[in-house]
């Protein structure tokens, strides 16, 4: 369930402030600057950061990237995973295989529909509608997408 006191939104803030500095990041390497932080217990247990660019390989979008970067055992359940963009459905979709609870998004614009797919499944869907990850998207090229 969210925490909705103002010290859940800081926690949140702050996590989201860690996938924000993986978004930087990819954008410092000449990827897209999107950022994901996976969380259990107060702790990141993962982060990435989207490598299409990088690696040359579509399927790296930054959540991928976290949860391949995440312990290997004992499962996620009970985690956060915190993006700076809304996952899409490829990302939405490792969200509910692996029985992630809960999504934070810096933004929901960029995924609606995927967003909706993930409550489907009975993940609670968090949108903080904060402008730095547009920002940081609006300062690569198009053709990276």
């Amino acid at each position: 369930m969210e925490d909705k006191t103002a010290g859940g939104m800081k926690r949140d803030l702050e996590f989201m402030g860690a996938a924000i500095e993986e978004a930087r990041a990819g954008l410092a390497e000449g990827g897209v600057p999107i950022g994901a932080v996976l969380v259990e217990d107060g702790k990141i247990i993962g982060r990435g950061r989207n490598r299409r660019v990088q690696d040359g390989d579509q399927l790296i979008h930054a959540e991928i990237d976290c949860l391949r970067n995440a312990r290997r055992t004992g499962g996620y359940i009970g985690t956060t995973l915190y993006s700076t963009m809304m996952p899409c459905h490829l990302c939405a979709g490792a969200a509910v295989q692996f029985g992630i609870k809960r999504v934070v998004a810096g933004e929901a614009e960029s995924a609606p529909e995927a967003g909706a797919f993930m409550e489907a499944y009975g993940i609670e869907v968090v949108d903080l509608n904060i402008e730095v990850p547009k920002e940081l998207l609006a300062e690569v090229s198009p053709d990276l997408f």
